[in-house]
């Protein structure tokens, strides 16, 4: 074992925040169109035939219950490994155990709400791809399920991109090699590591303030709290990219803003639906914010913070609800993803790695106290992408549904069109067709707001 292998503190957060109630895995439903009636068959071929030479899916996840062998050279986080966990390569790794070809179904989200339901195997490595013909012959359709303490949205693409076929990408910039470590520390680097120690002391007590002072006041909202049940639901919606953009330059703000008031907007028009009315609701969401650096040679390791902010479900006139989620972003934007609520996933990076094996299911049960709702962006190449010849039509990414909390928006961009993955508690939100519906015509009624 090397201090490389071991999880980043955010991935052993994800890891021991898990339980079978609480799945802490992402997911994604590719569509493809089938070029052949045996195109899904041929497609789990090629992916278990792919996935054996990739090394980032052959890993597994063991728990690590000693500080450091001292046979191995001295590393100051070491000792902080115990109770951590580790990546490793399983011995007994089968790509036919994790690849599965199903019986034509025709619903691919039905089916991918049900496979989202169910844990992933923490045994092994914890991936899966899941591939669904289409009962017309004409689609087919793969769900990708990986942990997040294995990959985060980015990890999880570069990890599906090496099963898919061959894309020409820019290569990745490589990472400095560190220096040959003895067996006992530079005397030199003492100081400055000591410094650093104090630094990430300072900076822990920095972010949990901004943590309690964003977080006073915080009542959920009900229609978006649920008690876990383990149950999942699915759906997916596609928006043409041309119609955000003509809204963005008439009102202003980027897509992204524009996205997140179309989820606000959808809410207010789901909750008077179902009858619970939008009168005084102002759900917080949190928006994930990447710290990765980007073309890293090495993406291993969620880098994730955040920002916080209340959608304005309860504003009535859509041009002003986008307006406000404007302002707010750009209130984020220029505090930076280290300041507020949605910093609490840095605290992750100070804490003891025994501390997230104890802490974890305390932490899971206060996520409902820092957001209502997940709302996030997952980035994907414009290049086509293929696998066996068979172009992917429509990617749905899904989100990890947080403990107490009954539905996640994700949002990507993919050749020209935006696809919104929903993901609910399936007891919590049996309408959850209900509000993919919202979503679109919460689109046409900003569209008809800017007089386009």
């Amino acid at each position: 074992m090397t201090a490389d292998d071991l999880l980043a503190p955010l991935d052993l957060a994800f890891w021991n925040l898990e339980s079978a109630e609480h799945p802490m895995h992402l997911g994604a439903l590719g569509v493809f169109t089938a070029q052949s009636p045996t195109a899904g068959a041929h497609a789990a071929d090629l992916l278990a035939a792919r996935a054996a030479a990739v090394p980032g899916l052959r890993m597994r996840i063991r728990d690590v219950w000693r500080p450091f062998d001292r046979s191995e050279p001295f590393d100051l986080r070491r000792p902080l490994a115990f109770g951590g966990a580790t990546r490793e390569a399983d011995p007994r790794f089968d790509p036919l155990h994790h690849v599965t070809l199903h019986a034509p179904a025709a619903d691919f989200q039905a089916e991918a709400g049900r496979l989202m339901e169910r844990p992933l195997e923490r045994g092994r490595p914890p991936w899966e791809a899941h591939v669904l013909p289409g009962e017309d012959g004409d689609r087919f359709a793969v769900l990708f399920k990986f942990h997040h303490a294995l990959a985060d949205g980015l990890r999880a693409l570069t990890l599906a991109a090496a099963v898919l076929d061959p894309m020409d990408l820019p290569a990745p910039r490589p990472r400095p090699a560190e220096p040959a470590r003895g067996l006992l520390p530079d005397v030199r680097r003492l100081p400055g590591l000591l410094r650093g120690a104090v630094s990430d002391v300072g900076r822990a007590l920095d972010i949990g303030a901004s943590v309690a002072v964003h977080t006073l006041g915080m009542r959920p909202t009900p229609a978006l709290t649920a008690a876990p049940t383990g149950t999942r639901r699915t759906a997916g919606v596609v928006i043409d990219l041309d119609d955000v953009h003509r809204i963005r330059k008439v009102a202003g703000g980027t897509v992204n803003d524009v996205l997140i008031a179309v989820v606000a907007g959808a809410l207010r028009r789901w909750l008077d639906e179902r009858g619970d009315g939008s009168e005084g609701v102002v759900p917080r969401a949190l928006i994930p914010v990447s710290k990765r650096r980007p073309r890293t040679a090495h993406p291993q390791g969620n880098r994730l913070s955040g920002y916080l902010m209340r959608l304005p479900v309860d504003d009535p006139d859509p041009l002003r609800r986008l307006g406000t989620v404007r302002a707010a972003m750009d209130r984020n934007k220029d505090a930076g993803p280290g300041r507020g609520a949605g910093a609490v996933a840095l605290l992750a990076d100070h804490v003891p790695a025994i501390g997230h094996r104890l802490g974890g299911p305390l932490v899971s049960q206060a996520a409902r106290l820092w957001f209502d709702i997940l709302v996030t962006s997952v980035p994907l190449p414009s290049l086509g992408l293929k696998l066996g010849g068979n172009p992917v039509t429509e990617v749905f990414p899904y989100a990890p549904l947080a403990r107490g909390q009954a539905l996640a928006v994700a949002v990507s961009t993919y050749r020209g069109q935006v696809h919104y993955g929903l993901v609910a508690d399936a007891e919590a939100v049996p309408d959850l067709d209900r509000f993919a519906r919202a979503l679109t015509a919460e689109v046409e009624t900003l569209i008809t707001a800017c007089g386009s």
